[in-house]
């Protein structure tokens, strides 16, 4: 079965980007000259995804509007000659179908996939976190979808391997691996554990493949961790009811929702573009011999 809807929650204030999130989402921050969000929703399109749900709250109009079309802006362009430029923005504006919905409460990332309920219909669809990128050929939201197809249409949650002194930053994973795969039979999650009593370092960054029977559980889950709805309960209550798979997703992924994973993410991506990666390197060298910095 196809899966055409993807749900990208992105109501967080951003508090960890301000003073710049005061009056500008987090995720239209660019890297480099492209917003954060924009990888994330073409790594949804380029998965199969036909459209977007944006779980939003107040002030993040400008996530919508960059989907959109801009006719003053094409016309511009048009009569400057800028067809390049022109040609870049009409395809932004034309890349997906974009629908909102209001989260007037920031309860949890389980009460915002929730509020995209009415959205879903009877179809799985994918949940795809607005401040995590993942980058490799074949994208990992794809990478998802094959697996969650492999196993009859079950839910697959993206997972990937970190050090123990990382696990209680994540929900981590529980299970048994399919031999021969990367994929395992979740048994549970446990939300952000020590590491003494982490089952695993297999961790989720914010990448699912869900079917229609999570909203259930999500309306009868009491609050979890951080008093909010947790969607990693709901997920056990899952498990308990059908097979869940975990699946580690090939991929290079940057947590730009923290400043030094955004300037990771942007000091990568100048490297690896090689319009860019010339002058980074010069600028790294440069910056290197100013502050007495050696490797």
């Amino acid at each position: 079965m196809k899966i055409k809807k993807a749900i990208i929650p992105i109501a967080g204030k951003g508090t960890r980007f301000l003073p710049a999130t005061k009056q500008m989402p987090k995720e239209i921050i660019p890297i480099i000259n492209i917003p954060m969000i924009h990888h994330v929703v073409l790594e949804a399109v380029e998965s199969g995804i036909e459209e977007i749900v944006f779980v939003t709250a107040s002030g993040k109009f400008s996530v919508e509007d960059y989907f959109d079309r801009n006719y003053e802006l094409e016309h511009f362009l048009e009569t400057r000659g800028k067809t390049k430029e022109l040609e870049l923005i009409q395809k932004i504006g034309s890349m997906v179908s974009v629908v909102s919905v209001r989260q007037k409460q920031q309860l949890g990332l389980g009460h915002a996939v929730l509020m995209a309920e009415s959205m879903m219909g009877d179809q799985p669809f994918a949940v795809l976190l607005g401040d995590d990128i993942v980058k490799n050929p074949i994208p990992c939201t794809r990478q998802l979808i094959e697996t969650s197809l492999k196993y009859a249409g079950a839910p697959v949650i993206g997972v990937m391997n970190v050090s123990p002194e990382e696990v209680h930053r994540y929900g981590v994973v529980k299970g048994s691996a399919i031999e021969g795969t990367k994929t395992l039979v979740m048994e549970s999650m446990v939300e952000k554990p020590k590491k003494e009593v982490s089952p695993s370092t297999l961790v989720t960054p914010g990448r699912y493949i869900l079917t229609p029977d999570i909203f259930d559980l999500l309306k009868n889950i009491p609050r979890g961790a951080g008093n909010e709805y947790q969607l990693t309960d709901a997920i056990n209550l899952l498990c308990k009811n059908r097979k869940v798979y975990a699946h580690q997703f090939q991929g290079e992924r940057y947590d730009t929702g923290n400043i030094m994973g955004y300037l990771d993410a942007t000091i990568d991506f100048a490297l690896r573009d090689s319009e860019t990666k010339d002058g980074m390197v010069e600028i790294i060298r440069k910056r290197f011999k100013d502050h007495g910095v050696s490797l």
